[in-house]
This record gives structure tokens, C-alpha cells and sequence, in this order.
């Protein structure tokens, strides 16, 4: 298995990145679903709201890089539960941002350090060093693939009103 120069799924390192995500995040899902009784996305959005007080619904987004229309629906999830709130902005009632409730911060008070002691145990796999070279590739990979990301979004758009991603991939007829 080689990054260098991949020669299958195997070796791609979004492949490889996700795998990792799908089985180290598997316990904390459980945990989310099983006793708490929410989804992924919207512990994504309970962690981000307790981390950076109330935000706008698309600074919410962008934080948590995830699409508008999934935020707006984990979001009013949220809401249903009543761990978060809309709040109206003094002067505009059209502008709102989104923010936790007294119940949704006691539940993330109370979850948090079971994530972070799940995300430790996956973590005891590496020594110390390990782990700060990883955290600092990490960092370095995050920022390249976002300027990466920033010029490839420039030569292919999706065009998902169209059919973007379900458009089939067809091969020319070559009259054969």
C-alpha cells in the first residue's frame, strides 16, 4: 500500500480517510443514536453551537462543512428536541441565529467527554510523537486541500438543478 502512488482504492488517501472515519466514528454514532437519541449531524451542530455560541444558519453551515439544506433540517431536528432555538435578531425578525438551549448544553456537557474519550482510545494506537506529526499533516493537508479544492472548483462544477450527480457517465458512440 503505497500514497505515493496509488495503484487502487486501497491506496487513496480520501479512501483511506474515510474508512478510518466510518469505523472510529462508529462508537460515537452508537452513542449519539443509542442513548442520546440524535444523529450525527446534529451532534456536528451541537458540538459547533457549544464550541462557538449562537450563529448564523449559513455560518453554521460553513463551519461544519456541510450543505444548507442538511444544516436547515438537522437543525430543526434540534429544535423538535428542544435542544436548540432560533433567536430573531433585535431590529429584524427575518435574521435569526441559531443557538443552544439550556437542555441541548447540558446534553453536550455530558457527551462531550465520552467523544473525547472514545477519540483518545483510537488515538492510544500512536505514541505522542505520532500523534503530533499526524496532527500537524492534518493541518497541513486540511489547508492545501482546500486551496486545491479552490482551483479545482473552477475547471468542473456540479450542476445538481440539472442532474448533477445523477447524470450517467456515457461512452461515445463510436459507430461500432
Amino acid at each position: 500500500m503505497t500514497l505515493s502512488r496509488p495503484r487502487d482504492l486501497d491506496d487513496l488517501l480520501n479512501y483511506r480517510l474515510m474508512r478510518l472515519f466510518a469505523v472510529s466514528g462508529a462508537p460515537v454514532i452508537r452513542l449519539c443514536e443509542g442513548r442520546y437519541g440524535i444523529a450525527r449531524r446534529e451532534w456536528r451542530i451541537l458540538a459547533l453551537l457549544a464550541a462557538h455560541g449562537p450563529l448564523s444558519p449559513s455560518a453554521l453551515a460553513d463551519r461544519g462543512d456541510l450543505d444548507r439544506a442538511r444544516t436547515s433540517r438537522a437543525f430543526g431536528s434540534l429544535v423538535g428536541k428542544k435542544l436548540a432555538e432560533r433567536v430573531a435578531q433585535p431590529g429584524d425578525a427575518r435574521r435569526a441565529v441559531v443557538a443552544l438551549t439550556g437542555a441541548g448544553r447540558a446534553l453536550y456537557d455530558e457527551l462531550f467527554p465520552q467523544v473525547v474519550a472514545i477519540n483518545l482510545e483510537v488515538l492510544a494506537a500512536l505514541e505522542p510523537p505520532l500523534v503530533a506529526a499526524l496532527d500537524e499533516a492534518l493541518a497541513r493537508l486540511t489547508a492545501h486541500a482546500a486551496d486545491v479544492n479552490r482551483a479545482h472548483a473552477l475547471d468542473v462544477q456540479a450542476d445538481r438543478r440539472h442532474g448533477g450527480s445523477r447524470r450517467v457517465w456515457r461512452v461515445a458512440d463510436d459507430g461500432g
